[in-house]
């Protein structure tokens, strides 16, 4: 499958250069004395997993962001400031952009602020507007658009991607924007030969973790559980062979009747599939994507 995706890619680059305009946008720098205050000593904490934690900062001038720390301190300075020019030249509607960055005692990354906050908020919190269907199939639809571009659209392509239901933000109109997207040439722990065999084996585990990641959070959008912190209840139910028996008592009590049977089937086979994938998938990213399409489309 990634032999095929490679194949692509050229033609996509190509026509995405001609579709593009314009000089690419520099990457403001922020003091860290600011980042500081804006986080309130880093205390302002909204998500924290093993690439590092993510805070709430709030400026002087009453600007409002989402600080993500950046965990690999072994990096030079130098190759630190490429990639981020990197990040800061990735645009997609699902992908939270980037507007600067902050070196100090943490290396800190500067995106744009979200107003409705994570997807975790809004599933757990019974303070939150519950999500309805409709919104929920939307992000995971949306959440697949932004792989296909970090795989196919991003030059070099980017597989160090975490989804979850806490990195994945909501903005005013409830469309999903990841925020925790990996630098350059991160492959999780793969370090091999350009073209090599080993290169490709250690490309099909990184799609094949997206993938498998795809396929939890369809499952927390439809059961409203977490899988977070090492959870495994969510997967081990999917993987069984009569989980079909009991879709109906682990379907979010928050949907109420309100959601459409064959949407919630086709989902659930979209979130069995990715799951049980493992480290060589048989479908990419793009056919996922392309699938879930068809699930949103199959009742209109």
């Amino acid at each position: 499958m990634h032999r095929l995706i490679q194949k692509m890619r050229p033609y996509l680059l190509a026509w995405l250069r001609r579709s593009r305009s314009g000089p690419a946008s520099l990457v403001r720098r922020f003091s860290y004395k600011d980042m500081k205050r804006a986080t309130d000593g880093f205390r302002r904490i909204i998500y924290s997993n093993t690439h590092g934690a993510a805070y709430r900062a709030r400026f002087q001038d009453g600007e409002v962001a989402l600080v993500k720390e950046v965990k690999d301190l072994n990096q030079g300075k130098e190759k630190f400031f490429e990639e981020v020019q990197h990040l800061g030249q990735l645009h997609h509607r699902h992908l939270l952009p980037l507007k600067g960055f902050s070196i100090g005692c943490k290396r800190l990354l500067v995106f744009d602020n979200v107003e409705n906050g994570s997807l975790k908020e809004h599933l757990n919190d019974p303070l939150k507007t519950p999500l309805n269907w409709n919104t929920r199939l939307q992000i995971a639809i949306g959440v697949a658009a932004a792989l296909e571009y970090l795989l196919l659209f991003s030059n070099p392509p980017i597989y160090h991607v975490s989804i979850s239901a806490s990195n994945v933000m909501l903005d005013e109109n409830y469309t999903a924007k990841i925020s925790d997207v990996g630098l350059l040439n991160s492959v999780g722990d793969c370090v091999t030969m350009p073209h090599s065999s080993n290169s490709e084996d250690c490309m099909d585990h990184a799609c094949g973790n997206l993938t498998f990641q795809l396929g939890v959070l369809i499952l927390e959008l439809i059961t409203g559980q977490s899988s977070e912190k090492g959870s495994t209840d969510l997967i081990q139910w999917i993987q069984e062979s009569r989980f079909r028996s009991s879709i109906q008592k682990m379907i979010d009590p928050d949907l109420g009747n309100n959601y459409d049977s064959r949407e919630l089937k086709n989902l659930l086979a979209v979130a069995r599939l990715c799951i049980k994938s493992g480290d060589k998938p048989k479908f990419s990213i793009p056919q996922i994507f392309r699938y879930l399409q068809k699930v949103e489309n199959t009742c209109e």
